[in-house]
């Protein structure tokens, strides 16, 4: 069997696999809340609950109505992001102005409620979700054996964050957007409706996170604390590589994710803390992120 540096290939290859996958939800999450953080300033502690809230509406789409996953990975979307522009419009509206500890309360105590009616609801043991049938076995590469499904999660999730950065970035919606987030007052005397744009923005920011929701179901099951989990981990992303930054928190997703599987594989005690341990250090070299402006 081959080695590199003396590890198997077939181990080595398949932990950097899982930090792939890992990344790609980190990417797609961390994406979400960069959208809402630069385009709203607002701290979204609600996007692990939101991003558990879409698993369970795809396990709820086929429990209840016998809806699969395909039907799952837009349906559910739509409704957290609909349930989001509901959240924005009834109490994050009102914190626009106020100093970002607000929103962050806010978004926290937001968290807390869902996960706990979830919970409640449900319990805490994972509900099991299947991967859809088109998407079933895997591919023997020479090094590794690589499962459909997962592969599937790296080119779903690189599609939407390139898809997202080029609308935002490259598109007359993203130039108006950004700009009704500088200045909207200038921006709405040209006919523009700054609190639609706004509001859209943030459904579409946690839409994301139930897109990310849908996708990971197969992967870890559907439970109650899977939100819980993965979000201080995601902040820690966003931090890295900017807060706001979109192009920052992709890159950042993806790369840190194959950190940490390279971590696993060479020292494994550290792989729980890496990410936080990147954090320290760039926050001490560049506070504002590998990727972010300085004020």
């Amino acid at each position: 069997m081959m080695t590199i540096f003396g590890v198997p290939t077939q181990a080595l290859f398949g932990q950097l696999l899982l930090g792939l996958i890992n990344g790609s939800f980190y990417a797609i999450l961390s994406l979400g809340l960069a959208i809402i953080f630069g385009l709203l300033n607002i701290i979204n502690f609600a996007h692990g609950a939101l991003y558990m809230m879409g698993a369970f509406v795809a396990w709820m789409l086929l429990t209840y109505l016998g809806l699969g996953y395909w039907w799952a990975l837009g349906l559910a979307p739509l409704v957290v992001g609909v349930f989001g522009v509901i959240l924005e419009r009834a109490l994050i509206a009102r914190l626009y102005k106020l100093d970002h500890l607000y929103g962050l309360l806010l978004t926290f105590g937001l968290a807390l409620i869902i996960q706990g009616l979830f919970r409640n609801q449900y319990g805490v043991s994972g509900l099991p979700y299947a991967i859809p049938s088109e998407l079933s076995g895997g591919q023997r590469l020479p090094f590794m054996f690589l499962p459909n499904y997962r592969a599937w999660v790296v080119v779903a999730s690189l599609t939407v964050c390139i898809a997202t950065w080029l609308v935002i970035e490259k598109t007359k919606l993203g130039a108006y957007l950004r700009a009704a987030t500088e200045n909207p007052t200038l921006v709405q005397a040209f006919g523009v409706n700054v609190p639609l744009f706004l509001t859209l923005t943030y459904g579409f920011g946690v839409a994301l996170a139930g897109f990310a929701g849908v996708l990971a179901a197969p992967i870890y099951s559907v439970n109650p604390n899977m939100g819980a989990d993965i979000i201080i981990v995601v902040f820690a992303v966003v931090v890295i590589g900017g807060m706001g930054s979109i192009i920052g928190s992709v890159i950042t997703g993806f790369t840190l994710g194959l950190v940490e599987g390279l971590t696993k594989v060479f020292y494994p005690e550290a792989s729980s803390t890496v990410i936080f341990v990147i954090m320290v250090v760039v926050l001490l070299v560049k506070p504002a992120g590998l990727f972010g402006r300085t004020a």
